[in-house]
């Protein structure tokens, strides 16, 4: 981890391991912001997409209850056609999509393993505008926009509150004070601000709406808890569990991002497949997932292993430690297959 910190001028970097399903050790290095106040395990930290695996798992759980059913389309949990709520505060504007019937067929499965057809977000098209880029259900294409129409179903169609549900089924249990979706006061009392690539900081967004695309603050202490709840099965019967990791949509593109790329050819492809909001990979130590969270001042990462039921969990805010994720994580659970050429296509050789 020091020199990690060393290599990549990161200024905090935070780490955790897990196994039998149970956090076995923690700790963090670093700086939390500018004034240089250490960064600790329970600093409040911006989780990013990890948030994904959340909901993901959280949808697992509701589908092993029968209160969701992972393969009945969105639309059927809704009162009215999507397109005829169009532009909701805080969502998306379905209203873009009234020429398009093939939002009639997009399931929180298809949310889950990022085959809506949207693009990542509405925001980064041409003209602002949400469209479907390929037929639902047919190939991956990584989406944000896609979590949001979850999101709008479980909160809209089935009057649930994400946030409400996230607490009351795991974040409270599992003694995670320090972990929500949404801004809360107290956390300022010990929170990071980050780093970007030119090492400028920027202070911590208080983000005040919940997005299950990535909204989620949490502390190392807390999420390695949730990491280490989800790899046990925490919840759920076993074959819910197993269908939470179990990737069911094979990826044909050579790298994450950008969103929508072609397919590439056969050699080029990670061994890799889409599961419930995370990867499903194979390697030598057998099956396992990975969840990755990252924005300018953001590097997250989280590796499981289905053998053994091992994590590790690293937390950075500072976006330059990507850089050594590879190699952290090679030093923690040994070589395991993660398909770290399509998550981070930009970096040195692994």
């Amino acid at each position: 981890m020091q020199r990690a910190m060393r290599e990549t001028g990161a200024k905090g970097l935070a780490i955790a391991t897990i196994d039998r399903g149970r956090v076995t050790w923690f700790k963090a290095f670093g700086v939390r912001n500018a004034k240089g106040d250490p960064l600790t395990p329970d600093t409040v930290m911006y989780g990013a997409s990890l948030t994904k695996a959340v909901v993901g798992y959280f949808a697992a759980a509701m589908a092993s209850e029968k209160r969701l059913d992972l393969d009945r389309p969105i639309a059927a949990m809704l009162p009215r056609p999507l397109p005829d709520y169009g532009n909701v505060e805080g969502y998306s504007n379905w209203g873009d999509l009234a020429g398009d019937p093939r939002w009639r067929v997009i399931t929180p499965r298809m949310v889950l393993n990022h085959s809506t057809g949207f693009a990542n977000f509405a925001f980064l098209e041409p003209d602002g505008r949400l469209r479907i880029h390929f037929d639902p259900g047919t190939r991956y294409g990584y989406s944000g926009e896609g979590m949001t129409l979850l999101q709008f179903g479980i909160e809209r169609g089935a009057g649930l509150s994400l946030e409400a549900e996230l607490q009351r089924r795991f974040f409270k249990p599992l003694g995670m004070a320090r972990t929500s979706l949404v801004w809360n006061p107290a956390f300022a009392s010990n929170l990071a601000d980050g780093w970007d690539e030119k090492g400028q900081m920027e202070p911590h967004d208080e983000r005040s709406r919940v997005r299950a695309a990535g909204s989620m603050d949490t502390t190392l202490r807390d999420f390695a808890t949730m990491a280490a709840a989800m790899v046990r099965g925490y919840g759920m019967s076993r074959g819910s569990r197993a269908g939470f990791a179990r990737g069911t949509l094979p990826i044909t593109t050579a790298q994450q991002f950008p969103t929508l790329l072609p397919d590439a050819p056969p050699a080029e492809r990670p061994r890799a497949s889409a599961a419930l909001g995370v990867i499903a990979f194979n390697g030598p130590q057998g099956a396992g997932w990975l969840k990755g969270g990252h924005n300018d001042t953001t590097a997250n990462t989280l590796v499981c292993l289905e053998r053994g039921r091992r994590c590790v969990l690293i937390l950075s805010n500072d976006v330059r430690a990507e850089r050594a994720f590879p190699a952290l994580v090679r030093a923690a659970l040994g070589e395991t297959g993660v398909p770290y050429r399509w998550e981070y296509p930009g970096l040195p050789a692994y």
